[in-house]
């Protein structure tokens, strides 16, 4: 069952492309015709967002059979058949690009997450999105990310406390600024950017949950994750790293060759490419 928040996104989305009527729909297709269709990929990858494709027919017309072919996170090659629809022709042609606009970017994430994902495979790195997601489609991109064997990192400003670079430098040092958030009692997790080896350091000593490695060199990430190591056992809290900045697939594996925890990849969201899909009549 999809969340609330994902079933509000897809009836906006509805709601901006019908308006006041499909006017090419209402005007050639009579209300009692039907019609059967395939959704197929026009590339190799990973499909995800079924689920939300279905959800787009059904809450035009819960009387469309959407039936998938395959399941969200499977990989698919190009020709592959995604799913049968059948219904109404009026409902499955008005629903048609918005079901294919959500199965597109999803499914591009996704493939663009797999070949992370699958680039830093036998080491300890777990890939993370960012906040770097399409305004309004938050959840819908955070879940493409897990369909694509991503993890999620906070999923708004609500649920992690993330000291950055202007929290820091407006507070006057990491110190203050650890202070003051857990002064806060917001029984929230902390992370804090760290620009230096320094910076890791005295996060270290804080005793924070996590520390961001931001646009660290190979060498510095290394050297950061030798530092946390050599107070592993002596903290009550043990700091996981997360290294982020201008990751790419040719840099990610060396990145997570240095034992970091985490790596932060906000091009999985905000530069994924379409996933090429298409929707076909079947006479």
């Amino acid at each position: 069952m999809l969340p609330n928040e994902i079933l509000d996104s897809i009836k906006r989305a509805l709601e901006e492309d019908i308006g006041t009527g499909d006017a090419t729909t209402l005007s050639i297709v009579p209300p009692e015709a039907t019609m059967r269709g395939q959704i197929i990929a026009k590339q190799d990858g990973i499909v995800a967002g079924l689920d939300v494709a279905r959800a787009t027919y059904e809450l035009l017309d819960s009387s469309v059979d959407f039936s998938a072919q395959l399941a969200d996170g499977s990989r698919v090659a190009r020709t592959g058949v995604l799913a049968l629809v059948s219904g109404r022709t009026s409902s499955l042609l008005t629903a048609e690009r918005t079901a294919l606009n959500f199965l597109g970017r999803m499914s591009g994430i996704a493939t663009l997450t797999r070949q992370f994902v699958d680039a830093v495979a036998g080491t300890r790195a777990v890939i993370l999105d960012t906040r770097k997601t399409a305004p309004g489609l938050r959840l819908v991109d955070k879940l493409a990310v897990k369909l694509g064997g991503g993890g999620n990192h906070r999923i708004g400003l609500y649920d992690m406390i993330l000291i950055k670079d202007n929290h820091i430098d407006y507070a006057g040092g990491i110190e203050e600024a650890v202070r003051r958030a857990r002064a806060f009692d917001s029984g929230l997790a902390i992370e804090v950017e760290t620009r230096t080896l320094e910076d890791v350091n005295v996060a270290l000593k804080l005793g924070v949950e996590r520390i961001l490695l931001d646009n660290m060199s190979v060498e510095m990430m290394a050297e950061a994750v030798r530092l946390r190591n050599d107070v592993v056992g002596t903290r009550h809290v043990v700091s996981l790293l997360e290294a982020s900045g201008n990751v790419t697939l040719e840099t990610v594996h060396r990145i997570a060759e240095t034992g970091v925890d985490f790596i932060s990849v906000g091009a999985l969201t905000h530069s994924a490419k379409v996933f090429d899909v298409s929707f076909d009549y079947l006479k």
